[in-house]
């Protein structure tokens, strides 16, 4: 099956029947490309932990409509969590809730709370109110990649890691290009569990508080395991200077088996391949998934990263690297 045109109805219908159906589909969000199930069904979310190769008790992340499609899925929200939805959803940012008993068990990986997001992409939320209007309350949607594997932001990623049988709605690049900041709301003052697209000091600025960083009982969240978003080529992380010594010494040993993804340039250094990166961290955060695979495309053994500057802006993608490198 040919990946389908996500501004198209009759797509958006057939796919929403699939949902309601039991049957999975890939559609875009702002972040990256999920696969979904309805989230309120255990049986449709199982398909999901199947055909990615997930552990069972590691949670996904529930899309909905809106704030008021969330409580379907989550007890009242509390008001950290309501300020929170008011200022930044629709948009990449997922929250932590108590779970409402009964509801979502399979899609929260077992846990009495669960991630819920509502997505900006006009694709994603054609999708869900037409999936909402046959019944489905909500989508539970990880990446469309093979467990633990570089996560898709174009469809024909998608259509890589799962062949031509997979329901895909193309809604062209993902605009964010990493994952949703993930905040956990089950607790007070409220914790930072990934960074994503929204950054920290923007949610602090929204919550009139400081986030605290998660502890022992924080629950599991999705795409927080610490060997994640990882290519086959082994990534190795440099800092500026390390990079040039370890690309001068790959130079006289004639070691072109390699890739490298860089601020500085080694265009004429005779390696396999290198991709400039972009100084802006926003920039650097849509292609750096794409980057990733088309490096790995070129068969090479390992890929170079020079290590993006630790200001606050590049935390989701220095958490991205730094999870790809511990494969």
């Amino acid at each position: 099956m040919p990946c389908l045109p996500g501004d198209d109805d009759a797509a958006l219908v057939l796919a929403a029947r699939a949902l309601r159906d039991g049957a999975l589909v890939a559609f875009p969000t702002e972040t990256v490309y999920g696969l979904g199930a309805r989230a309120d069904v255990d049986a449709a979310v199982a398909g999901i932990f199947a055909a990615k190769g997930r552990p069972s008790d590691h949670p996904l992340i529930v899309h909905v409509t809106d704030a008021a499609a969330a409580l379907h899925f989550a007890d009242a929200p509390g008001p950290s969590a309501r300020r929170l939805m008011q200022r930044f959803w629709p948009g990449p940012l997922t929250l932590i809730l108590p779970r409402r008993a009964g509801v979502g068990a399979a899609a929260a990986g077992g846990q009495g709370s669960i991630g819920l997001r509502c997505p900006s992409h006009p694709v994603a939320q054609a999708l869900l109110a037409r999936a909402a209007a046959l019944g489905v309350p909500g989508v539970a949607a990880p990446s469309a990649n093979r467990f633990g594997r570089v996560s898709p932001t174009r469809a024909g990623h998608v259509r890589q890691e799962f062949g031509d049988a997979l329901l895909v709605l193309d809604g062209g690049p993902c605009e964010v290009g990493i994952e949703s900041t993930i905040v956990d709301c089950t607790r007070e003052p409220p914790a930072l569990l990934r960074p994503g697209g929204v950054g920290r000091a923007d949610i602090e600025a929204a919550l009139g508080q400081p986030l605290r960083d998660p502890d022992a009982g924080s629950p599991r969240a999705s795409g927080t395991l610490e060997s994640h978003y990882a290519p086959a080529a082994r990534v190795r992380l440099f800092t500026p200077t390390e990079l040039s010594r370890a690309v001068e010494e790959a130079a006289r040993e004639g070691l072109a088996a390699v890739a490298v993804y860089s601020r500085q340039a080694f265009a004429s250094s005779g390696l396999a391949v290198w991709r400039q990166m972009p100084e802006a961290a926003a920039a650097a955060a849509h292609e750096l998934f794409a980057v990733l695979r088309e490096l790995d495309a070129t068969g090479v053994a390992q890929i170079w990263v020079e290590r993006p500057p630790a200001d606050p802006a590049w935390d989701g993608v220095n958490d991205r690297l730094r999870r790809a490198a511990a494969a």
